[in-house]
């Protein structure tokens, strides 16, 4: 595997990202960054970024809940951000992004974690906290959903994994300004684009779409279904949970225990959340 890193000097002067940069092995030569604020000692917060973003991505949100008490970690998925980028597609596969992200989770012994996630990090983090539930006490989750294969693809999604797949022009910041709610300025669409200094780094954004299970017998699907079992019966009321994307009004209900509000939900996301930065910032501060 021919593993790319790209250099430092490119996150140089990012606007509002002034976090020291820690790294770890989660493979073979294989290094995974991530951001680690607030104290050592207090409950960690895992905060989760989505395709084709970063770390970056919770800029404003790390220094909120650090400076509320808590241990924020953030970590740069393989293949985006400062974590090491394999250069080829067919590199990364659903369960190697659960295996290095597994890796990371068990090397640095985080328990009673509440997890941030969305989009991509939902298909990941979700599952992370299903097949490792004696770590995790809280779920978040904005715009995010644990596909098993089951659901009707929606057609744009299908135009987006072609677009993903075959485009000669993919432009990391304007696929991220699709999804803000506001318009972001030069500085923040570069540091989007930071990571990838040339089209080889953008293997893992690439690869993203298509690692979505769409059968009911792709094993991730599979996976994913397990990892369902165990999320419909979640029961922490002593750690309350706002919002966890799901397959049923029922199941939501179950799981907020806390009992905030639930959303409703969308068939072919199985999304039972799709909420803004600044909701996910006011439902941390109640939740913790």
């Amino acid at each position: 595997m021919r593993i790319l890193r790209t250099d430092e000097a490119r996150f140089a002067g990012l606007p509002d990202y002034p976090f020291a940069p820690h790294y770890l092995e989660v493979a073979p030569n294989l290094r995974m960054h991530y951001v680690d604020e607030g104290p050592k000692t207090a409950s960690p917060v895992l905060m989760l970024h989505g395709e084709p973003s970063w770390s970056y991505l919770y800029r404003h949100m790390i220094p909120l809940v650090a400076n509320a008490g808590h241990r924020v970690l953030a970590p740069d998925l393989v293949g985006f951000g400062k974590s090491d980028k394999p250069a080829e597609v067919e590199d990364y596969s659903y369960d190697r992004h659960m295996a290095w992200l597994s890796a990371w989770l068990e090397e640095l012994d985080l328990r009673n974690v509440t997890l941030v996630c969305q989009n991509w990090g939902s298909l990941l983090g979700l599952r992370l906290a299903a097949e490792h539930s004696h770590r995790f006490s809280r779920i978040i989750v904005g715009n995010g959903m644990l596909p098993t294969g089951e659901e009707t693809v929606p057609t744009v999604f299908s135009l987006w994994k072609a677009f993903a797949g075959h485009s000669p022009w993919f432009p990391i910041g304007r696929i991220v300004q699709l999804g803000t709610e506001r318009t972001l300025t030069k500085a923040e669409l570069a540091a989007y684009e930071a990571p990838f200094p040339s089209a080889d780094y953008k293997a893992g954004a690439r690869a993203f779409p298509r690692l979505v299970p769409l059968s009911s017998d792709d094993p991730s699907g599979a996976a994913n279904r397990d990892a369902w079992r165990v999320l419909e019966k979640w029961r922490k009321p002593s750690s309350p949970v706002s919002a966890v994307a799901t397959r049923s009004p029922a199941a939501a209900t179950a799981i907020c225990s806390a009992g905030f509000p639930v959303p409703t939900v969308s068939p072919t996301l199985r999304c039972g959340a799709v909420i803004s930065c600044r909701k996910i910032r006011r439902t941390i501060s109640r939740a913790l």
